[in-house]
């Protein structure tokens, strides 16, 4: 029966992406569904899903990670009005929560803002500064094109305004941008990563300890980097759109502002 290989269909792909919503999928059942020459569109697709309780149901949940009350340099916003054209111009970073049973652990996330790959993470039982540095010199280790005068964004914590960390930073040769105040929208594509990691790839659960959690994080960014499709990027994946560099302009890319949610 036609309905039942749809649904076998959609089973398969959500074995790795779980969350997938029915856009996507259909996205990746099209060609599929024309191989095995069955004709659903996507609003009957996503009827089927709905019938069969399979919609994905959108959460928000919110645990401030940020201390902005310091008396170090904030930089200023090097991200108003700019045009981001290709990989490795812009690093965005910033620190979520994960749930253990011994408590909160902190993972901290650098991402290209072009294509959305995650560049560097790192995990611990807290939020000390070496947890950012860790993530930063990952993500300095995992460029491909440029490592000079990419702008380091991220809001204004202590972690990142600290001179021990800021220093380290533009020893790197980063070029660092601050947050001008608590607006997600300032830092609205590490806010955006930070959510699809815990809600599309289980980390928003109680994990058991710190180890299992960096090696689910580990396999997360995996499969978000290699395998997700992302809207803003023409439902392309961040891996390939992050090695075509800045030939967008040969590709006809439908490029958005650097604070969109559509990811």
């Amino acid at each position: 029966m036609a309905r039942e290989k749809v649904l076998n269909l959609v089973l398969e792909y959500r074995k790795t992406l779980p969350k997938t919503g029915t856009r996507k999928l259909y996205e990746y059942l099209e060609p599929k569904l024309m191989e095995i020459n069955i004709k659903m569109g996507r609003d009957a697709i996503n009827d089927l899903l709905r019938l069969r309780g399979m919609l994905i149901k959108k959460t928000k949940r919110y645990f401030i990670t940020t201390d902005s009350k310091h008396f170090f340099y904030k930089s200023p916003n090097l991200l108003t009005d700019l045009k981001i054209t290709h990989s490795e111009q812009v690093f965005v970073s910033d620190i979520t929560y994960i749930k253990t049973d011994s408590g909160h652990a902190y993972l901290a996330l650098v991402t290209d803002a072009y294509s959305r790959k995650i560049m560097g993470w790192n995990l611990q039982d807290n939020m000390k500064v070496s947890m950012v540095k860790e993530a930063l010199s990952m993500a300095h280790k995992n460029c491909t094109f440029n490592h000079k005068n990419i702008i380091h964004h991220s809001d204004r914590g202590i972690q990142y305004c600290c001179p021990d960390y800021s220093q380290y930073a533009q020893n790197k040769g980063f070029i660092l941008s601050t947050t001008q105040q608590y607006d997600p929208y300032e830092n609205a594509i590490a806010e955006r990563i930070n959510g699809i990691l815990k809600y599309e790839f289980a980390l928003k659960n109680t994990i058991k300890s710190v180890e299992i959690a960096q090696k689910m994080v580990k396999e997360a960014v995996a499969l978000y980097n290699n395998q997700r499709m992302h809207w803003s990027l023409d439902l392309k994946k961040p891996q390939e759109v992050h090695l075509q560099y800045n030939q967008h302009e040969n590709k006809n890319y439908k490029r958005v502002k650097v604070t969109t949610l559509a990811l």
